[in-house]
């Protein structure tokens, strides 16, 4: 018989929530003790997640339970630091590990260990504690690590990825009403996104001493979810090397994959996959990388991540297939 994972989730009425949500009840080895909402506090889950109805009939509860062996926190930047704070017997004398989705921990404080498998899977293995990546992170992380490995990222590198309307989260804003956002792209955050400061961590830890410019331009796209990110920097060999030094970094991880074809983005929504596309033009190599922002980029990595914690199959629960259409 599969072992059973006793799982708590704080923060399950948002889209990262309910993302998880709709891996853990079809995981094998997921065993969802509680899903903590005050406003929700009585509902079904299907309440707010329509899309379970008829999937699950666990209710949100107003109550913390230590009867667990992991706690995702799907909260928004800043409130995990709170739920530690305004729980701080309940964390520290917690016997269960904790898989952080929210951006609080990712400079790896509080004994956190930062959860990109393709980066740091033995360190995730004997983790405690996960702070989970953020969803541009992800995805430009997984186009550039190669090259930090090789220690050739020695140029200025350039960035230009678009974002779906869920990575905003459900809080409305002026930039996240339909009206606005159909029909309409936008560039925000130019060269200054919080994510920068999570790839230079990654990088550094790569190749020691990586001192470039990130020039990184994001936009919002007028679509619900995922991120294609064009990412280009000086490179001296031949599209051949690059592809066979890309293939080799990836060879043992089993959600990021390089395509010989052009990609889109309808490859990889509704998956935990990142799809990476590379093209050299003039001593410029291209790298084109897609994720679904809120499943490699946020949940579906969260459970691999957990996966790795419990020594279990890291693809377990995780082999979806796209929307493709």
């Amino acid at each position: 018989m599969n072992k059973l994972i006793k799982i708590g989730i704080i923060g399950g009425a948002g889209y990262t929530g309910g993302e998880l949500l709709r891996i853990l009840i079809n995981h094998p080895n997921a065993d969802i003790k509680f899903v903590h909402s005050n406003s929700n506090a009585g509902n079904f889950v299907y309440d707010v997640h329509t899309d379970l109805l008829g999937d699950t009939r666990i209710k949100f509860s107003p109550v913390l339970s230590n009867e667990i062996e992991v706690l995702f926190l799907c909260v928004g930047h800043g409130d995990s630091k709170r739920f530690f704070e305004e729980n701080a017997q309940y964390v520290n004398e917690a016997t269960f590990k904790i898989i952080d989705l929210s951006q609080d921990f990712r400079p790896e404080t509080n004994g956190f260990v930062y959860g990109l498998p393709e980066l740091k899977r033995e360190q995730i293995e004997n983790a405690t504690r996960i702070a989970n990546p953020g969803c541009f992170a992800t995805c430009i992380q997984l186009s550039l690590l190669p090259l930090a490995s090789a220690q050739i990222l020695t140029n200025d590198i350039h960035i230009s990825a678009t974002t779906g309307s869920t990575g905003a989260g459900q809080s409305l804003a002026a930039t996240s009403h339909f009206s606005w956002r159909n029909n309409n792209v936008s560039v925000y955050k130019a060269f200054e996104h919080q994510h920068l400061k999570e790839i230079v961590q990654s990088i550094i830890q790569l190749q020691t001493g990586f001192g470039q410019t990130i020039n990184f331009i994001p936009s919002r796209g007028n679509f619900s979810r995922g991120i294609l990110a064009s990412v280009y920097t000086k490179f001296e060999g031949t599209i051949e090397k690059a592809k066979e030094m890309y293939t080799d970094y990836y060879a043992t991880h089993p959600f990021t994959h390089v395509s010989e074809k052009n990609i889109d983005l309808k490859q990889v929504v509704n998956t935990n996959k990142c799809l990476l596309y590379l093209e050299k033009h003039g001593d410029n190599l291209l790298i084109v990388s897609i994720i679904d922002n809120l499943l490699k980029g946020a949940s579906g990595q969260a459970v691999q991540n957990m996966n790795l914690m419990f020594q279990l199959d890291e693809t377990s629960g995780l082999k979806l297939k796209s929307i493709g259409f």
